[in-house]
């Protein structure tokens, strides 16, 4: 894999390019870093500059401390990231990074900038109430007990009481952000909406993603692939294939200035 690391912290690393003709910016889930979308890198043709995003509190951002409220990350984000923005983008985001880029592109949109699509994956529309009791106060191995039902985090992290000390922090405030955010109705979003779910994903159904196109004038979609709430790990080819498939189209509305999106001949 070919990576260079990048004087972004929140960009940590991206393919070393001079042809990309769009940014995707991928938001990780709850505990995950940018390196959940690592081999994502190399799934996407040159002209896609792959941009996996890191939020305080983990892997090389583990000194900071990280968000608990919606807000404020989303002020640190269109602060951090607003120099990306110069050519079009897209953003896909995994659970609680589906939200997290929901409300990004609702921000960006007061500001005139808007993605040419997103891509939510795994997490229900917002306008559903929330279905579980809040965790993220909750004493330490009820909280961890939460944790294993969500099959997220291995055993052995889970068992390990040291690993799981520096952990949890990260955890409850990544929990904090979901169970404390207030869905607020606005005008629909402007860019196409595509909802991907795991097949037998327990937490997210068909019926929570279809909910989503009241969010968006754009065109909409509902994805479903085989596996559990983790389904991206075992299907990145095939849902890297869904992803491209849809910017090829969004980009030809855009700009034909990169000729190989422009005719489809990506590789």
């Amino acid at each position: 894999m070919n990576t260079v690391h990048t004087s972004n912290l929140w960009i940590p690393y991206r393919r070393p390019s001079n042809k990309s003709c769009l940014r995707l910016f991928c938001f990780p889930y709850a505990g995950g870093g940018a390196s959940v979308f690592r081999e994502w890198v190399d799934s996407f043709p040159m002209e896609i500059d792959v941009c996996p995003i890191q939020y305080p509190g983990r892997e090389k951002r583990m000194t900071e401390a990280p968000f608990t409220l919606m807000e404020p990350l989303i002020d640190a984000l269109v602060s951090g990231l607003q120099s990306e923005f110069n050519i079009p983008f897209a953003f896909f985001g995994h659970s609680l990074g589906a939200l997290i880029s929901f409300e990004l592109v609702r921000r960006l949109l007061k500001r005139g900038v808007s993605p040419i699509h997103l891509f939510i994956s795994g997490y229900r529309a917002p306008v559903i109430a929330r279905r579980k009791p809040p965790m993220h106060l909750l004493p330490d191995a009820e909280f961890v007990e939460r944790l294993r039902d969500y099959n997220g985090t291995p055993e052995a992290v889970l068992a390990n009481s040291e690993l799981m000390r520096v952990l949890l922090p990260t955890l409850r405030a990544d929990f904090a952000l979901h169970e404390t955010y207030v869905y607020s109705p606005a005008v629909p979003l402007s860019c196409p909406i595509s909802a991907y779910g795991g097949m037998e994903d327990p937490e997210v159904k068909y019926k929570d993603l279809i909910l989503w196109e009241a969010q968006t004038i754009g065109n909409f979609k509902v994805h479903m692939f085989p596996g559990n709430h983790f389904y991206i790990h075992n299907n990145r080819k095939e849902l890297a294939s869904s992803i491209i498939k849809d910017l090829t189209v969004d980009y030809r509305k855009y700009s034909n200035a990169c000729e190989s999106i422009y005719t489809g001949t990506w590789n």
